[in-house]
């Protein structure tokens, strides 16, 4: 068994040292992956959803940075575990400012909204602001501007991975579970269990796939573990019948006659003799089904039956956005779909790596 893991080592260490590509794709997707599992202690705009809407800066460029006041509110702290999943709780409010004078003790700006008014001046108390080092003022830079809500799309955009990689998943769980679960069985026992689940595979194999993702989407709702369902129940039609194929091949080797003549149970052959060796192909799929999970949950998302806002996706965003490649802002569109490329192309990429790695042909 050890020699095996060392063969198997020796040939995935060969085929990444032959292949930069497939480096590449596992270094995006690890890059996601942290990302997305530590999001709020890497964003800027780190509370829940990123969802601090100010319409003054809305539609601002990369680059883009501005002033603020933080104004002391009584929000209490979060643990880190809360941070790490739903984002930070401010203990102050924002305000976006354009000039400000500070006059004993009081600070006297002009809102960012109303920074073509030059005398319209507002007063608050120093002792109302948090302090940084002696300065009032607090400066915020969004790398890839803001959205038509005046959100930092970066944060968004970063936020979108957890959605993404998320749907992924679980939806390659659940389509794991019924397409191995139907495979095996119909492979295995074969007779009318193998006539019926294979009419009930050409059936769901001649329905679009993104028809039927909407169509059980509509039926589920709108909602994040209904679009983990929705997915998952559309991509287990190909695990099925690769599962099938690969348990008619197996059921007639030799040995699995002669385990049979010791009386073992049909459970037992098929999870500890059948299953363990069909799993290459497994894993092969399963990659591909990762990135079209994430395509799905895309267009899911921009047709507006995914989850719903202000949860960020990467399909709302380009949903949100699209309009202004052409006549204002593009990079707002342009980022999440980059991200999307990306990722999924990483998939794919990973999907062929592993098919080369798993290939007993390949020497």
């Amino acid at each position: 068994m050890r020699s095996q893991y060392n063969l198997l080592f020796k040939k995935i260490t060969k085929f990444f040292l032959f292949k930069p590509i497939s480096v590449i794709s596992f270094c995006i997707i690890f890059t996601f992956f942290f990302l997305s599992v530590f999001a709020y202690y890497i964003i800027p705009q780190n509370t829940n959803m990123s969802n601090e809407i100010e319409l003054s800066i809305a539609k601002q460029k990369p680059g883009f940075s501005i002033n603020y006041l933080y104004k002391k509110t009584n929000s209490p702290n979060n643990n880190f575990f809360e941070k790490l999943l739903f984002g930070e709780k401010l203990n102050y409010k924002k305000i976006p400012i354009s000039s400000h004078q500070i006059n004993n003790d009081t600070v006297f700006f002009i809102e960012y909204k109303n920074r073509f008014e030059e005398n319209n001046f507002n007063k608050i108390p120093l002792a109302e602001l948090i302090v940084n080092n002696s300065e009032v003022i607090h400066y915020q830079e969004f790398m890839l501007g803001t959205d038509k809500f005046g959100r930092d799309l970066l944060s968004r955009i970063i936020l979108g991975s957890r959605l993404s990689l998320s749907v992924g998943f679980f939806s390659v769980i659940i389509s794991l579970f019924i397409g191995l679960l139907l495979g095996l069985m119909a492979g295995y026992f074969g007779g009318k269990i193998d006539f019926i689940i294979q009419w009930f595979i050409n059936v769901v194999w001649s329905i679009p796939t993104l028809l039927l993702v909407i169509s059980i989407s509509l039926v589920l709702g709108k909602g994040f573990w209904q679009l983990f369902f929705a997915i998952g129940f559309t991509m287990w039609v190909e695990v099925a019948r690769v599962t099938r194929g690969e348990v008619l091949k197996i059921k007639s080797e030799p040995y699995i006659a002669a385990i049979k003549s010791l009386g073992y149970s049909n459970l037992r052959i098929i999870f500890k003799h059948i299953l363990p060796n069909i799993i290459n192909p497994i894993i092969i799929i399963s990659t591909a089904n990762f990135a079209t999970a994430i395509l799905l949950e895309s267009g899911l998302s921009f047709l507006g039956l995914g989850v719903q806002p202000p949860i960020p996706s990467w399909g709302t965003i380009i949903k949100n956005h699209y309009l202004f490649i052409l006549i204002d802002n593009p990079f707002s569109a342009i980022f999440p779909g980059l991200c999307i490329v990306l990722l999924v192309l990483s998939f794919m990429y990973l999907g062929n790596f592993f098919r080369d790695v798993m290939d007993v042909k390949i020497k």
